[in-house]
């Protein structure tokens, strides 16, 4: 049995496929998918997974270069805002949400999760470890 913490066989193959600046999106339930970007649904019911239980597992196996966030969290939804920010990622950006909807589709994949709060996205650039 696989000993790091993402057991999700779809998850940790698309982490262990990532190369430099590869795109992973983390979103809520409603967070559109375009066409042609695959989906890890992990969405049980509302609220399970939680965002942040998704973001901080997928942290602890993927090496992120920089990070994107809608403009929006910041203000429609500060607990997950200020979550975020205590994880101390590197390279912040930040776009208006219409944006942050279209840098979607240049992503490996959107991973998504069962949280139903505003604006609970994120995008993580794959960095390199050495």
């Amino acid at each position: 049995m696989k000993k790091g913490p993402v057991l999700n066989i779809a998850l940790s193959q698309l982490i262990a496929s990532l190369g430099h600046g590869d795109m992973v999106v983390i979103g809520d339930a409603g967070l559109p998918v375009p066409p042609g970007v695959p989906v890890i649904d992990l969405a049980l019911t509302h609220g399970v997974p939680r965002f942040m239980q998704t973001l901080s597992t997928v942290l602890a196996e993927m090496q992120v270069e920089r990070h994107v966030l809608a403009d929006e969290l910041a203000e429609r939804n500060l607990p997950i805002a200020a979550a975020i920010a205590a994880l101390e990622l590197p390279g912040r950006g930040s776009v208006p949400h219409a944006d942050f909807k279209r840098l979607t589709a240049g992503a490996r994949a959107v991973v998504r999760t069962g949280e139903c709060t505003p604006y609970a996205n994120i995008i993580l650039v794959a960095g390199v470890v050495f």
